[in-house]
């Protein structure tokens, strides 16, 4: 109500004052024209009178009610024009202010951002999406960086048993005459390192297949015992001459919903590493329950423990948890990176916890 208030007297204002600086400019012609319209003059020459008389009040009250309206409605256009404006050059510049100061705070290191009051709320959101910005951009740094080590690590592991390959398979072409036994030591040298180079492939391969393209399951029925005793089995060679066992607890009736393969594969993944990080003389035990929600499947080994902060990054790709670079372990630090992605696409889970005493990996997958 005020504001309409305040426009009205604006408005009357502004209309006397025009009235009045065209009267000024052009000599009195407002006064002149006014006069002749609305005012009669008679003489009286016999009186020496000069009569002045008004035309109907309403005549007069009419011109300057549709004066007024014409000009509060032009008055009244002029400011809203302005308005709009004035509004779209505030709202263009506010615009351009709060472009360039996301360009300057994302270019900026700081972590500081300040705005003026009224933009308190877009301060707020600008720190949050700082805060995402930077931690994918480490996270993307991070990446690359194992993503490096890779190429590097794989480089060095093929470098190594090729160029055992090459060279004792040169020493049988040049010495045809070798005795029986050196040549046979020498082939299956060549052959045991012709293998880990096929190992390193595979790995390299698998891991980059799951990384292009959704992992497709062929659910089935598994016998957990069965596929698990199969797995044990089957590096009894490695487990022999160090003299380690795996003892497996799994009641026979316990059947797991999923992808026979590839579950074969995240098991066999997890023992070799089991295996292969143990003491020696050791027993490796392997337990499966089910809770009625998930099956749960823990590998335990009494080895070297691995060091807290490597806990939750040894699931991740391209990182390798023996930057020792021992060729001994085999492998490209991948075995674990392929078996999360496949329990993730089984909708389970997997982690790993050590102490002093042992290591352990638990998979869990939904009934």
């Amino acid at each position: 109500m005020l504001e309409f208030g305040l426009i009205i007297i604006t408005s009357v204002l502004f209309f006397l004052g025009v009235i009045w600086l065209v009267d000024q400019v052009f000599n009195g012609v407002v006064k002149e024209w006014f006069l002749n319209i609305f005012v009669l003059e008679p003489e009286y020459p016999s009186r020496g009178m000069v009569g002045i008389l008004f035309r109907s009040w309403f005549e007069v009250k009419q011109f300057f009610i549709n004066t007024f309206l014409v000009v509060l409605i032009i008055l009244t256009t002029c400011m809203c024009a302005s308005a709009y404006f004035y509004e779209r050059y505030r709202s263009k510049k506010e615009i351009t202010f709060i472009k360039n100061t996301m360009v300057s705070i994302m270019n900026s290191n700081s972590d500081s951002i300040t705005l003026p009051a009224k933009y308190s709320e877009i301060e707020t959101q600008l720190i949050k999406l700082k805060s995402i910005t930077q931690r994918q951009q480490q996270l993307v740094q991070t990446e690359m960086q194992r993503k490096n080590d890779l190429i590097t690590y794989l480089a060095h592991d093929l470098k190594t048993p090729l160029a055992s390959v090459i060279g004792y398979l040169s020493l049988l072409d040049e010495v045809p005459e070798m005795p029986v036994e050196q040549k046979s030591k020498y082939v299956s040298i060549s052959l045991e390192k012709a293998y880990r180079l096929e190992e390193l492939i595979n790995e390299f391969f698998e891991i980059t297949r799951f990384n292009l393209q959704s992992i497709v399951l062929n659910k089935g029925k598994i016998k957990l015992a069965f596929m698990l005793q199969q797995l044990a089995d089957e590096f009894y060679p490695m487990l022999e001459p160090q003299g380690k066992q795996v003892a497996i607890d799994v009641p026979d009736e316990l059947n797991l919903v999923g992808d026979a393969d590839k579950l074969a594969r995240v098991f066999n993944n997890i023992l070799k590493n089991a295996i292969v990080y143990s003491y020696e003389s050791s027993v490796i035990d392997i337990s499966a329950t089910n809770d009625g929600e998930n099956i749960t499947v823990a590998f335990i080994n009494q080895g070297e423990p691995i060091p807290a902060p490597n806990l939750d990054t040894i699931f991740d790709k391209f990182y390798r948890l023996d930057s020792a670079r021992s060729t001994n372990t085999g492998g490209a630090g991948l075995g674990l990176a392929i078996a999360k992605e496949i329990i993730t696409a089984h909708n389970g889970t997997i982690t790993a916890e050590s102490n002093l005493d042992h290591t352990i990996f638990t998979v869990k997958i939904p009934v």
